[in-house]
């Protein structure tokens, strides 16, 4: 049995899953530095050109490479604008299990797209890959995520206590670090049965 996802792209009635590349430097930063990425990410702050370098050119090709996981940069594909990233990580290849995160553009909230790229991931995890359960948490408060596990068919396991650290703005316009819980959700084959296209939006 293989260790390793394969080196390929996946598409939707609107959106293409496709591995970075150096096109993606630019739209990446200034992704990564929106506010509500910030907060509920742990990705560096500030996000530097050469952090999304790094990503685009380099980690994110590892994560698949090393059989970690696969990375997915979310295009339109209408204007290949870059919408959003799936990521699937602590993939366990024994039990055929991973874990799902995504970020979504700010620009691009709001359109169903991170459900459908969702959505699109599991089906492709399920479907050629035969995994049997893929993994999702949430930080408590992350209500924009929450919806987006509910819509995709998602079930709620439970609660990790204080096992996250969030990042929220203080008065004279930085940053704290916040601890906060976190929700373990997972969707298995058969959950996705009933989700449909029009869930998406």
């Amino acid at each position: 049995m293989s260790s390793t996802f394969p080196d390929i792209s996946l598409s939707t009635d609107r959106l293409v899953l496709r591995p970075f590349d150096e096109g993606d430097i630019a739209p990446l930063q200034e992704m990564m530095n929106d506010e509500l990425v910030v907060a509920w990410t742990s990705v560096p702050h500030p996000y530097t050109a050469d952090d999304a370098r790094d990503w685009a050119t380099r980690h994110s090709h590892a994560e698949r490479t090393s059989g970690r996981g696969i990375v997915f940069a979310v295009t339109e594909f209408l204007t290949q604008r870059l919408v959003g990233i799936v990521h699937l990580q602590h993939t366990d290849w024994r039990i055929l299990s991973s874990e799902i995160s995504y970020v979504t553009a700010p620009w691009a909230r709001g359109e169903g797209y991170a459900t459908e790229a969702v959505i699109a991931t599991a089906r492709w995890l399920f479907d050629s890959q035969k995994f049997e359960r893929l993994e999702l948490r949430t930080a408590a408060d992350n209500a924009a995520s929450q919806q987006v596990a509910q819509k995709t068919g998602f079930i709620s396991e439970g609660v990790l206590r204080n096992a996250w650290i969030a990042r929220s703005r203080t008065e004279d316009g930085g940053w704290t670090d916040i601890r906060t819980d976190l929700l373990v959700w997972s969707v298995l084959p058969e959950d996705l049965e009933g989700v449909a296209p029009d869930d998406w939006q």
